[in-house]
């Protein structure tokens, strides 16, 4: 059983609703890529667990690697996104899943979207645990999402409170938080 360290959390999405979240769409990329190549582009840090996961009931092979970009320092944005740990693979032609936590401004996929589209690869889609609509910014879709989320800033699981919270099995929502305005819960 989780321990909940913080009691102003509020959980919103339990272990097992996480657990088949990630089995139904592993079922639908099993699906969409039979007998394809695929390679899992997974950003860093959010979206590790949700990529260790997804990667084990994933139904084909896949090749993985990790980028991991930059926008926020603890929780102020900077304005722009870097990228601060870049993929090594060759993408000409491949097909790629990006993979990530949270999809919500859109800011930070777009820039990453529109970075790997230079790199020649034969497909893109993405693929996110969340997609939270509220403060959507840049029209960017995710191809298979998880859970779609209205608002909130959200922990757990990868998602994290300036780099605190990420252990928790669940996914919470910090309710003394602002969903919108200065303070992001994410980039993506």
């Amino acid at each position: 059983m989780e321990h909940n360290r913080d009691s102003r959390l509020r959980l919103l999405y339990s272990k097992g609703e996480i657990a088949t979240a990630v089995k139904r769409v592993a079922d639908e990329i099993s699906r969409d890529y039979a007998g394809k190549d695929l390679l899992l582009i997974v950003v860093l840090k959010g979206a590790f667990i949700f990529a260790a996961d997804l990667v084990r009931v994933l139904d084909l092979p896949v090749e993985i690697d990790f980028v991991e970009l930059e926008s926020y320092r603890g929780m102020e944005s900077v304005g722009s996104v870097r990228i601060k740990k870049d993929i090594d693979t060759d993408l000409a032609g491949k097909n790629i899943l990006v993979v990530e936590d949270i999809v919500d401004t859109g800011v930070t996929l777009d820039f990453l979207l529109r970075y790997l589209k230079d790199k020649g690869p034969g497909s893109i889609r993405v693929c996110t645990l969340i997609d939270k609509l509220e403060r959507r910014r840049i029209a960017v879709a995710a191809d298979y999402a998880g859970i779609v989320c209205k608002r909130g800033f959200l922990v757990g699981y990868g998602l994290d409170l300036d780099e605190s919270l990420r252990e928790l099995e669940a996914i919470y929502e910090v309710p003394d938080l602002p969903s919108s305005g200065g303070l992001n819960d994410h980039s993506m």
